[in-house]
């Protein structure tokens, strides 16, 4: 065995003799990490004998796949009607989210009809089983074991032959025939493509539990997402009860579904209807709140958008926002103040979105700008209405997406009016919902508003 050391990029992977600020290949900065590889393979010179296969008919190998239920309708959903067998699996979220709870029910569920292992090298079999306790799951097709060896762990499956694996988590798994650390970029490589090789001869399904960084990012090398079949990741805020599960790749299915969660000491349970939780303890004629349907994924989600408008004591205003982009803020008050003669010059504005829920698509845009009017004049929205639309940088509103799905939304939990770009051309046009007539004893004129 003949090492070298050489420095490896994160993000795609580029080899250099010497550490890079930036990679030539992608552009990233500091992504470039010290590893160790073997070049005894490079320098043999040992010919190697390989023979071709023979070429299959499409039409012989176009057969239906088929698939594990898992028994949690969210997530069966989310990865297009259960997971497909012989399948590679990742899945991803920040420490704490939830990872390891919804695995371990998918696990106690699958268990019930199929033989199924969890391979935790994060923790010991004593504290997987007072999870399993402290959640209700008590399946005997369900077993574990604590190993980080690759070599090991392959022996294991060889030896048990489990229909469905589980393995938290990729990254602290090392090979002994790789000399870099566990979590490395080799390291990582090397053993997803192992378990893959595994995965695909056996016509065994497995679920890898990947770590992610300080960004939100997967952790490891760019590599692991080609490798593996369906890249899942499990979102929301670990002091809010809401969870999102999505897909950013599925080999097998769509990427536009997700799956909505709610954490309590049972677990993760499913939300049948997240719309009626989300606006749950809303206060009626709340002033600087306005109530938007979302789109994630193909699902409508409707959510309540809070704005608070204070007088600024220092001479630079502050702007804050909580689950909706800050540079997107900006945009929107520079619009109010020229568009619909709106004062903030000297106003903190702080925008936050109830349920931990992040907003993304520019459909979000008016009822931000709308809780924010709302706030500053000290007028409340009228009750029951909707709002969703794009604001450009005229002031003038434009079509969104999906128009009909947020109207029947908003319609099945009573808001019977809705202010969108069909309805208004303008951003002053919207601004005149809070002069309706219930409001005749407070109104002002538009111009005035300031």
């Amino acid at each position: 065995m003949k090492l070298k050391t050489v420095y490896i990029c994160q993000s795609c992977s580029q080899e250099a003799t010497k550490w890079l600020g930036q990679c030539p290949n992608c552009k990233s900065w500091n992504s470039f990490v010290e590893d160790v590889i073997n070049v005894a393979d490079k320098l043999s010179k040992t010919p190697h004998k390989i023979s071709g296969k023979s070429p299959v008919s499409l039409t012989f190998a176009n057969q239906e796949e088929k698939r594990i239920k898992t028994g949690i309708l969210e997530f069966d959903r989310v990865v297009g009607g259960g997971i497909t067998v012989g399948s590679l699996n990742l899945l991803s979220g920040e420490p704490g989210i939830g990872k390891s709870t919804l695995t371990l029910q998918i696990a106690n569920n699958i268990a019930k009809n199929h033989s199924v292992l969890l391979i935790s090298a994060e923790e010991s079999i004593e504290q997987i089983g007072l999870r399993a306790k402290r959640l209700g799951l008590c399946e005997k097709n369900l077993q574990a074991v604590n190993d980080y060896h690759l070599e090991s762990i392959l022996e294991t499956l060889k030896n048990t032959k489990p229909e469905f694996v589980i393995i938290d988590s990729i990254q602290v798994i090392s090979s002994l025939d790789i000399p870099s650390a566990a979590g490395s970029i080799t390291q990582v490589r090397y053993c997803t493509e192992r378990l893959m090789e595994y995965a695909k001869t056996n016509s065994t399904t497995i679920i890898l539990i990947g770590h992610v960084t300080k960004d939100g990012n997967l952790a490891g090398p760019r590599v692991l997402e080609h490798l593996v079949d369906t890249v899942m990741q499990l979102e929301g805020d670990r002091f809010h009860d809401f969870r999102l599960l999505r897909t950013f790749k599925n080999r097998f299915g769509s990427t536009n579904e997700i799956g909505i969660f709610e954490m309590n000491q049972e677990g993760l349970r499913e939300v049948q209807n997240p719309s009626k939780q989300l606006l749950d303890g809303r206060k009626e004629n709340a002033i600087g709140s306005a109530i938007t349907v979302t789109i994630e994924g193909t699902r409508p989600l409707m959510v309540e958008v809070q704005a608070l408008v204070a007088k600024s004591p220092f001479g630079y205003p502050k702007r804050t926002a909580n689950g909706f982009d800050l540079n997107r803020l900006q945009l929107l008050i520079a619009v109010l103040e020229k568009y619909a003669k709106i004062n903030l010059q000297d106003q903190d504005v702080f925008v936050n979105v109830v349920g931990g829920i992040k907003l993304t698509e520019p459909a979000c845009d008016l009822p931000v700008l709308m809780a924010i009017a709302s706030s500053k004049v000290k007028l409340s929205i009228p009750q029951n209405t909707i709002i969703f639309g794009e604001v450009g940088l005229s002031g003038e509103l434009r079509k969104t997406s999906h128009v009909e799905k947020r109207q029947q939304e908003g319609k099945k939990l009573g808001f019977s009016n809705i202010a969108n770009a069909e309805k208004f051309k303008e951003v002053s046009e919207v601004i005149k919902l809070l002069r309706e007539p219930h409001y005749t004893s407070f109104s002002i004129p538009l111009k005035n508003l300031s």
